[in-house]
């Protein structure tokens, strides 16, 4: 194994105290005005690293045990969509570095090199299975060189292309999270078999730790962790869903749909996905329970992907039982002037609290 760092991670799968993931870099750089939303590549590496810091530094008081370098959407096909190909190795080497700045600040965080879909793999075409290996063995190599303690492999579609990205992060000696991207039909791209069975396959095939992320919320991903932990030891199981609430009629965040949408002549393509989807955000506590359940089904890697903010990762945090940075500033409505009940407060804002809100504590 390539580090203490590294051989710590898959010691830690064996406790009882989860590794928290914060994801969802995308999106919060993309609301925050730092990333385009379309292409998504994600040059607030280079353009804003101090932007991209204070997002690692959020999430860290938040309580996560992994600083995710950012590099999701920086591979060479991403970047040739915008004609930047020069930029690949320096935006990689800063995600790596940006990250590892902040975990050194936070010790008991993992620093992860991060790999994604490649939207070039074609199932049996020779062609694009060798392009997508280039692609991630790029990019893991500069994460190695930069030290990283493992590699999340993130919004996999194709069980062709996820086996390819175990073999390159055996190639370097890390340890490999791999999340799978179950789309509306509930099955991979190129797999006729379920989600668990594929898998079984690739943790059969060496990967540390398998299963979903992305596309769907808490409420439809559920299910399908339940799958697959019949059919993989559940501390080798991983989750981290979009912070949207999915249902099983529209079981992805690209399927929802929002009837109410004032305008929908100014969203693109008069749907919510992906840059309308606010009114379907998660609460705090949706993303909260999802990290409670999963620790009792017995899974010991969990997090939050697109839509994700820190105060999920908190509320997350603060559900598997731990105290963060970021809890001090927890919720604590007894002190709210009109909807506490401490005894200082004033009785005739108190008495009002029912005209404010659709019920009242009183």
């Amino acid at each position: 194994m390539s580090s203490e760092k590294s051989r710590a991670f898959l010691s830690r799968l064996e406790s009882d105290d989860p590794v928290l993931h914060a994801g969802g870099y995308l999106f919060e750089m993309e609301r925050r005005g730092y990333l385009q939303a379309g292409a998504y590549v994600p040059e607030v590496v280079l353009e804003h690293p101090e932007a991209l810091e204070e997002l690692h530094a959020e999430f860290a008081r938040a309580g996560t045990d992994i600083m995710l370098a950012f590099t999701y959407y920086g591979h060479r096909e991403k970047l040739r969509l915008i004609g930047k190909e020069d930029l690949l190795e320096p935006l990689n080497r800063e995600a790596v570095r940006i990250a590892r700045r902040v975990a050194d600040r936070h010790p008991n965080c993992f620093v992860a090199g991060n790999i994604c879909n490649t939207n070039v793999f074609e199932p049996g075409d020779a062609k694009s299975e060798a392009e997508v290996r280039g692609i991630f063995t790029e990019q893991l190599t500069w994460a190695s060189e930069e030290g990283v303690d493992l590699v999340v492999c993130e919004t996999i579609a194709y069980l062709g292309e996820a086996k390819i990205a175990v073999e390159v992060a055996q190639a370097f000696d890390l340890p490999l999270v791999l999340g799978f991207a179950v789309h509306r039909s509930g099955a991979l791209r190129d797999f006729d078999g379920s989600i668990a069975e594929a898998c079984e396959v690739v943790r059969d095939h060496g990967a540390d730790v398998v299963g979903v992320n992305c596309h769907r919320g808490p409420a439809t991903m559920m299910p399908l962790v339940e799958e697959i932990v019949g059919s993989v030891a559940a501390n080798r199981v991983c989750a981290f869903p979009v912070a949207y609430r999915t249902t099983p009629d529209e079981p992805t965040f690209g399927a929802l749909r929002d009837p109410a949408m004032p305008y929908p002549e100014q969203v693109p393509g008069g749907i919510p996905f992906p840059v309308g989807l606010d009114p379907f955000v998660c609460t705090r506590f949706e993303m909260g329970e999802f990290a409670r359940r999963t620790k009792e089904l017995g899974l010991r890697y969990v997090g939050g992907c697109c839509g994700t903010g820190p105060h999920h990762i908190r509320a997350m945090a603060e559900a598997l039982g731990r105290e963060t940075e970021a809890s001090k500033y927890s919720p604590d409505m007894s002190k709210h002037y009109a909807l506490g009940d401490h005894d200082s407060l004033k009785q005739h804002n108190r008495q009002y609290a029912g005209d404010m809100t659709a019920g009242s504590r009183l």
